[in-house]
């Protein structure tokens, strides 16, 4: 028996099979990532940070506008669907998204990562797998999103190959190791260093994010420099202890007004921040 065979029979199943709940943990993953607050120049229920052309409301239509988009990525899982047909789903839903919004990208980068890992949610229930979502997502898509040509028109594709970076379709490819190895444990360290307050344990995921991650939004906006300083902000409020000091909001806050004065936004740590959530929901 194989290494990964024995984790699998040591481990529950994923705990959700039915494609509606998925979507719905999907809806709920990107309204949670939205209602939290400071994030540096991310869009919140309390500001539209560096973005002009958006705001809560707008974010909040459009996570119920692509709902039934995740539960059709679930039930496209849930029957192996391959690349081809998750993509025709991902292509209605952006169609969907920007008709809701009038032509603004909100959650474009979600539609792709929260999509990957709704199929494979669905996937998950039908084949009694037991290890992470993201792993079967690199399992049995992997090379499929590998092997497909970046779309030419995005920032993401513009970025890498601006950059050489790997972007949003390496991330996904290699199972999320963003979502597993620095967001998941940084939310369970942000309850713990703020007494289990949701909404700064958030907070904590996302500089965290921000301080490893290298965010294609953040090189589109900002270039290099603006990558690195961001990079040395985020690293800087979590080396003072993060969410675990009495005056974090003013730190935060303070951070979040230098990203909309310098036009940066972390939009893929954003997306991230949403998977770690919805990922927690629904693995064991």
């Amino acid at each position: 028996m194989s290494l990964a065979t024995r984790i699998q029979a040591d481990r529950p199943t994923i705990g959700e099979s039915d494609p509606e709940q998925i979507g719905k943990h999907a809806r709920q993953a990107l309204i949670l990532e939205l209602e939290t607050w400071p994030k540096p120049g991310l869009v919140s229920h309390v500001d539209s940070g560096a973005h002009l052309d958006m705001d809560a409301e707008l974010l909040r239509r459009s996570a119920r506008t692509l709902e039934p988009f995740f539960v059709e990525l679930a039930k496209a899982g849930a029957t192996d669907a391959g690349m081809d047909r998750l993509r025709e789903i991902g292509v209605e839903a952006e169609c969907a998204m920007r008709s809701a919004t009038g032509g603004v990208n909100t959650h474009r980068g979600a539609i792709f990562g929260l999509g990957l890992l709704s199929a494979a949610a669905g996937l998950a229930a039908a084949c009694d797998w037991r290890l992470s979502l993201g792993t079967l997502v690199a399992a049995r898509w992997g090379s499929e999103i590998l092997a497909t040509p970046p779309e030419r028109d995005s920032h993401g594709s513009a970025v890498a190959r601006r950059y050489r970076v790997g972007g949003a379709r390496a991330e996904a490819a290699g199972g999320f190791g963003s979502v597993y190895a620095v967001a998941r444990p940084a939310l369970v360290e942000g309850r713990r260093l703020a007494d289990d307050d949701e909404e700064a344990a958030r907070v904590q995921v996302c500089m965290a994010l921000i301080a490893q991650v290298g965010d294609s939004n953040l090189l589109y906006r900002g270039g290099k420099d603006g990558l690195r300083f961001a990079q040395e902000e985020a690293r800087a409020f979590l080396a003072d202890g993060g969410v675990g000091r009495r005056n974090w909001r003013w730190d935060a806050k303070a951070m979040h007004g230098q990203f909309v004065a310098r036009n940066l936004s972390p939009g893929g740590c954003a997306d991230l921040l949403a998977m770690a959530l919805f990922t927690e929901a629904l693995e064991p």
